[in-house]
């Protein structure tokens, strides 16, 4: 009967393991993000406080270090909600310390690039073996692995700029995943400075034009990115005839100009004006 305890001790002890295993620890990421992220217009946009971050940019580089020794094989072993989490995480917090190594002198990311290289592909991240760039992680790891194929990951990927969705006050977490990338979605479209209607025109991020192929993929049975955009016809405020029309592709699309200013803690986001 004993032995029968302690083996049952045993079991639950190894799966217990194999639990806290599979994915990383985003605790210290999780605070920092709840500490210098201002949630704006009731969860639409977001602004950093990136001199909040800069004081506290050792707790963040370590949280950065705790990424990079995540092996290809370990990765390889979690599910694909896990992956997906870790990637997005990655993706914003590595994006948050390449601000910081221009931050305050920067008025947008993009002025951390040079005439012959965005700021997106400066190879300075170590992640699963490799030095990569954050287009390595958006575009290979995430979009071109072909393992995970949700197009709702452009709202949760953030390019610290005006223009880009909300960075979440919270790391993403796999057992909440399919909640935190719907919620972020549909906070995104449903801000009029970067989705509405005009006349007969629903005008919409330029989002939707760079990666209007992953809008067009099937997902929840959208072939075509006005059929997206209907799955999404509340946050849009589009009525039932509107929708209709844009599933059927007989409402005019227009994409706006991107905001590339620094999403920092004070800046223009709060008017939320158009």
């Amino acid at each position: 009967m004993l032995r029968r305890v302690f083996l049952a001790l045993f079991l639950f002890a190894s799966m217990a393991g194999l639990t806290q295993a599979e994915g990383l620890d985003n605790t210290s990421w999780d605070t920092l993000l709840k500490k210098h992220v201002r949630t704006l217009r009731n969860g639409q946009a977001s602004e950093v406080d990136y001199a909040g971050f800069t004081a506290d940019r050792p707790a963040l580089q370590s949280y950065l270090a705790s990424t990079s020794k995540v092996t290809q094989p370990e990765f390889d072993r979690w599910s694909n909600p896990v992956q997906l989490a870790f990637l997005i995480n990655a993706y914003n917090a590595w994006t948050v310390e390449l601000v910081l190594t221009g931050y305050p002198g920067i008025k947008s990311i993009k002025d951390l690039g040079s005439f012959i290289q965005s700021p997106w592909k400066k190879r300075f991240i170590a992640l699963l073996g490799e030095t990569r760039s954050l287009d390595d992680i958006e575009h290979s790891l995430i979009r071109g692995s072909g393992r995970y194929n949700d197009p709702r990951i452009h709202f949760a990927v953030n390019c610290a700029s005006i223009g880009c969705p909300a960075l979440r006050a919270e790391a993403y977490v796999a057992e909440r995943l399919n909640a935190q990338l719907e919620d972020a979605t549909q906070m995104f479209l449903s801000d009029r400075t970067r989705n509405r209607v005009e006349s007969d025109t629903l005008k919409v991020s330029s989002i939707f034009k760079w990666y209007r192929s992953d809008f067009e993929k099937g997902w929840r049975g959208a072939n075509s990115l006005g059929q997206f955009l209907a799955l999404y016809s509340g946050p849009l405020a589009l009525n039932a005839d509107t929708a209709i029309h844009l599933s059927a592709g007989k409402l005019g699309l227009e994409f706006l100009d991107y905001d590339w200013r620094l999403n920092v803690a004070g800046g223009p986001a709060k008017s939320g004006k158009p």
